[in-house]
């Protein structure tokens, strides 16, 4: 029997009403499904009856984009809360799990770098990076920071002013490195201080990023008097060169505004029809201590997928524009304009920033651009975090309003330099697309290099570039499975052959659907941690494929394509290195191209990032080879025991000078064993 297709509920009243009567008017979160139950939206409200009944009254003014949306429903889901806060928690972990379609997403792009603070480790380390990762709840990220420059100068004066941690790794086995006889640190390495005396340094440190420098000038303050009349002159002359250095990190940032006493955030966007540039001055004490920044995704259309175009073409027709922001206009009610939803936007950025932050570190006054849509609940729920009254508020005037205009000054300076970069990339893609004499610009370009040292190691490496950018989250690494390639006898054109073929088998057996991605042989989680599933559809089929070599490499993997059947539907070409040359399938001499040109350039930085991928790939499994190719040779020592050995020891040669009682403390190492090992490197 044929499926009942049910109509959107738009168009059947009386179930609509149904439905609605059936939503209670309590707090919590709803969620819109479509035809195939997918979830197009995820919202929340202090009134769920209400909220979904005003989507679907006609005196409600909706914006294209939510009007689309409207026209698809055809289920509403509801969870009941107790209170708004909960409603809050609870929409934001949905819309990370669901991502769905019309709600503003956040975009981690790398873009702006992170500092974390590593406290579920013993001895914390500080440090910066792009990847912030879940490892642990108790690790602490602050940021995203838009000035990179002040973030590393910034710790670089952190790192001079405290004795922190200086080395990753230790140098030296029995002693310390100079770094702790000049006072930078206090000899972490040999455990020349305890973790809860380090722990209560980084402490101190934590406070600067928290915005509570002069809360910390405070606490030296009567720490340095004490120890000058405890005659301890020594601790007082350090403290006081680190009071020096706290001032030294403040100066000059005054922010002039009428209460300094009042720690304040101020947060606005800037956008155009794909992303909007979102930036947050944080401001304590007058002080302006941190500037973050934000990207969000702007869903201008609707998937042209069942009956999307139609609609989308429909809307326009009535003379509604789709995807446009206009930033002179005036604010409709929540924050709407030209159809995207500025204060949607900045609510978004609000919730995901302050879930990731201390109580200590949400400010008593947080000022807005645009007012919020769910302003009231975001209000009360930071409030309860705090212990104290916490107020949103969207200045028109004065001072404040000045403040609001400096910070979307910078959004928008920030936003014309990624339009910029973006229109360099468009550029070269054009440009790619007419050297190849490409049917359409190639938005996805997939890089492929073979690493490995005369055959041994030998492993593969896939990078992903969309629309100009590298997409990280789609880079893969393969390790060579061909027996015959292995040290003394390399192949590279059968290596890129294997690798090509397992990429696309599973291109060639259903001819659209899933494509096998080398998902086995990864040997870096973390490189796949944004992936939402393992299998990916066609339409991460490449636009082109570019292979790191010359003719011969092209050749091969022309071969595999062709035995395939996937030569007609994939564009492969390849890059030399000597002389930056363009080879294509079939033909003799490369493409008459200059090395300059803007497609050429972007051909040669996808080439160079898969030689860089490939490379440190294959070092990494050519070190952890060396490092356990002894170890393999004692009887009873498996790979994780291996692990837990270099992992107390870091090297082969602290291992060998170790005693058997040494050896006995390394965890899963008993008497018995840490004998056998000693014997080993002692006969």
């Amino acid at each position: 029997m044929p499926s009942i297709k049910t109509l959107p509920l738009v168009k059947d009243a009386e179930r609509l009403e149904s439905r609605l009567k059936e939503i209670p008017a309590v707090p919590g979160v709803y969620l819109m499904r479509d035809e195939s139950d997918r979830i197009l939206y995820i919202g929340k409200s202090k009134k769920l009856r209400n909220r979904v009944r005003s989507y679907f009254r006609e005196s409600q003014n909706l914006s294209p984009r939510i009007a689309m949306m409207v026209q698809q429903v055809r289920e509403i889901e509801f969870i009941a809360t107790d209170t708004e806060a909960e409603a809050l928690a609870l929409e934001a972990n949905l819309v990370k799990q669901h991502q769905p379609y019309f709600n503003v997403l956040l975009k981690d792009d790398k873009k702006y770098p992170y500092l974390c603070i590593t406290w579920s480790e013993e001895y914390p380390r500080i440090f910066i990076t792009r990847k912030r990762r879940a490892a642990s709840a108790k690790d602490r990220y602050y940021g995203p920071y838009v000035d990179t420059g002040a973030l590393r100068s910034t710790l670089h004066l952190i790192k001079r002013i405290f004795p922190l941690r200086q080395r990753p790794q230790p140098l030296f086995k029995d002693r310390p490195c100079l770094n702790y006889d000049i006072g930078r640190c206090v000899g972490v390495c040999q455990g020349l201080t305890s973790p809860e005396e380090y722990r209560k340094i980084l402490q101190k440190v934590a406070m600067i990023f928290q915005g509570r420098t002069q809360e910390l000038l405070d606490l030296l303050a009567p720490q340095m008097e004490q120890a000058a009349e405890d005659l301890n002159f020594e601790t007082a002359a350090r403290i006081r060169d680190q009071i020096k250095g706290l001032q030294s990190l403040s100066a000059g940032q005054k922010v002039s505004l009428p209460d300094d006493t009042v720690s304040r955030d101020a947060i606005a966007l800037a956008a155009d029809t794909q992303h909007a540039c979102v930036q947050l001055f944080q401001i304590r004490a007058g002080q302006l201590v941190a500037r973050l920044g934000f990207m969000a995704e702007i869903p201008s259309q609707l998937p042209l997928e069942k009956g999307g175009q139609e609609l989308s073409q429909s809307l326009v027709k009535e003379g509604q524009e789709l995807s446009q922001l206009s930033l002179s206009s005036p604010p409709c009610q929540g924050g709407e304009r030209g159809g995207v939803e500025a204060g949607a936007i900045l609510q978004r950025v609000l919730e995901e920033h302050y879930q990731n932050v201390e109580s200590v570190e949400i400010p008593s006054e947080i000022l807005v651009q645009y007012e919020l849509p769910e302003g009231e609940i975001l209000s009360d729920w930071l409030s309860n975090r705090k212990g104290r009254k916490v107020t949103i508020l969207t200045p028109q005037r004065q001072t404040k309003a000045e403040l609001i205009e400096m910070v979307e000054r910078n959004a928008e300076y920030e936003l014309a330099r990624m339009q910029r970069l973006s229109d360099r990339n468009s550029q070269a893609m054009e440009d790619l697309a007419e050297i190849l004499d490409l049917p359409e610009v190639p938005r996805r370009i997939e890089g492929y290099d073979i690493s490995h040292i005369q055959g041994s190691d030998a492993v593969a490496s896939r990078v992903v570039f969309i629309d100009g950018l590298p997409a990280n989250q789609h880079y893969r690494h393969y390790k060579i499975k061909n027996p015959e390639i292995k040290s003394g006898h390399s192949d590279d054109f059968a290596s890129l052959a294997e690798v090509i073929g397992r990429r696309f088998r599973g291109l060639k057996e259903e001819g659209r659907g899933k494509m096998e991605d080398g998902f086995s042989d990864l040997e870096e989680p973390e490189e796949i941690s944004n992936l939402s599933s393992v299998s990916h559809t066609i339409s991460d089929k490449p636009d082109l494929i570019m292979i790191d070599g010359g003719k011969g490499q092209l050749s091969a993997v022309v071969a595999v394509l062709r035995e395939m059947n996937l030569l007609e539907e994939l564009r492969v070409v390849s890059l030399a290195k000597q002389r930056e040359e363009i080879f294509l399938p079939g033909e003799s001499l490369p493409l008459p191209t200059n090395s300059e040109q803007p497609g050429v350039q972007l051909l040669r930085r996808v080439r160079d990032e898969a030689h860089r991928f490939a490379v440190s790939f294959h070092r990494d499994r050519r070190s952890e080879r060396m490092k356990r190719s002894r170890l393999d040779e004692i009887p009873g020592l498996g790979h994780h025991r291996q692990k837990q050995l270099l992992a107390h020891f870091r090297s082969i040669d602290y291992l060998r000078l170790a005693t058997p009682e040494q050896l006995a403390e390394v965890s899963g190492i008993g008497p018995r064993l840490a004998a056998q090992i000693y014997d080993y490197f002692h006969p």
